[in-house]
């Protein structure tokens, strides 16, 4: 793993010849050694159609192409920092929630409206994210950002997970989900978050919760 948790807020990550990583635009605190920082606009290993995915959603998060042989601290706005390791499964994310990840990753795009049907469109509307979602595929790991500090909740069979839609961070493993609503519609109207609807997810793997609501 290429990240070491320096504290909540700011991690190391070492960038050796021949490897590249990606992290966001504003994202690197200081660095040691020959390393170089360029603007990416291949949108990662997604290639053209994960940066259209992405601009459609609104999430053109600016990626910087991390290269040389060094070490480079990254953080990014004060947010707390989780890094999360991948073993072959893939990662669901929200763009801006990206600090920095492994160049050896696949990145695409998914539509959220794939997956339970209207549930994209009603999260996109609670909580101001988009219909897609970044997706990290292969083996690496993934620096995500979020507010007041993260809790990994496993995903069993039989034993589904809720989540306020707000304070969902990210997903990996073989999840499908939905959006419920915990309210009546006539109930719902003129409510901007949380307990009217639930995200639900099941399957086996884990989920990422942030302890506040805030968007980033």
């Amino acid at each position: 793993m290429p990240f070491r948790e320096i504290n909540s807020k700011m991690v190391e990550a070492t960038v050796v010849p021949g490897q590249r990583m990606f992290s966001q635009r504003g994202a690197m605190l200081a660095y040691r050694g020959d390393v170089t920082f360029t603007p990416n606009t291949a949108g990662g290993q997604g290639g053209v159609m994960s940066m259209i995915g992405r601009r459609v959603a609104g999430e053109a998060t600016p990626l910087m192409t991390v290269e040389g042989n060094g070490t480079v601290m990254f953080g990014h706005g004060g947010h707390h920092i989780q890094v999360i390791g991948l073993t072959g499964d893939t990662l669901y994310v929200e763009a801006d929630r990206l600090l920095a990840f492994d160049g050896t990753l696949e990145q695409g795009t998914m539509f959220m409206g794939s997956q339970g049907g209207v549930m994209g469109m009603v999260r996109g509307q609670v909580t101001g994210q988009g219909l897609f979602t970044t997706t990290l595929k292969g083996h690496g790991a993934v620096a995500v950002m979020a507010h007041g500090g993260v809790v990994e909740l496993p995903i069993t069979p039989g034993r589904p997970v809720h989540v306020d839609p707000q304070a969902y961070v990210a997903h990996h493993g073989d999840v499908r989900n939905k959006l419920s609503t915990a309210l009546g519609w006539r109930d719902m109207v003129g409510r901007g978050s949380g307990e009217a609807f639930q995200l639900e997810l099941s399957g086996s793997g884990a989920v990422y919760v942030q302890a506040s609501e805030e968007k980033l």
